[in-house]
């Protein structure tokens, strides 16, 4: 949520709140994958596990819907609280990329957008969430996995 206080520990529930939305934060090739989304614009897939749903589950669905990216080997790696009028937490994953499909049915998104390091810090198009001092750690923590 724009301007709210956001809360990042890398560690399991560490925040003493349940996470039951997701982030997906990959890098593939030397390029990380994000979408563009029809409101807020350039940022990592993600969103919220559905009834009956693990939030794994929900990370590898919200790939797939947002990108047409099918990933696999799914490390959970951080927590973020956004407090805000309705306080959650989301789960933070990385994972290995098993396929892409050039033609995806979409939900709410543009689909697959592969940038580089210097594309993604020159972007003009960031959602907001995209901005925060918080992703850059997540940023550098995967680019340390992927290593």
């Amino acid at each position: 949520m724009q301007g709210a206080q956001v809360e990042l520990t890398f560690g399991e529930n560490c925040l003493g709140m349940e996470a039951r939305h997701v982030l997906v934060v990959l890098k593939h090739e030397g390029r990380w994958l994000v979408t563009r989304h029809s409101v807020r614009g350039i940022e990592f897939p993600g969103g919220k596990a559905e009834d009956g749903e693990t939030i794994s589950e929900a990370a590898i669905r919200e790939t797939i819907e947002e990108t047409g990216v099918t990933i696999t080997e799914l490390v959970k790696f951080a927590e973020y609280v956004v407090m805000s009028n309705v306080t959650f937490c989301k789960a933070v994953f990385t994972g290995k990329v098993s396929s892409i499909d050039e033609n995806p049915q979409l939900y709410e998104t543009e689909g697959a957008l592969w940038m580089t390091d210097d594309e993604l810090a020159s972007c003009e198009e960031l959602s907001f969430h995209m901005k925060d001092a918080g992703m850059a750690k997540i940023r550098k923590w995967v680019d340390a996995y992927v290593s």
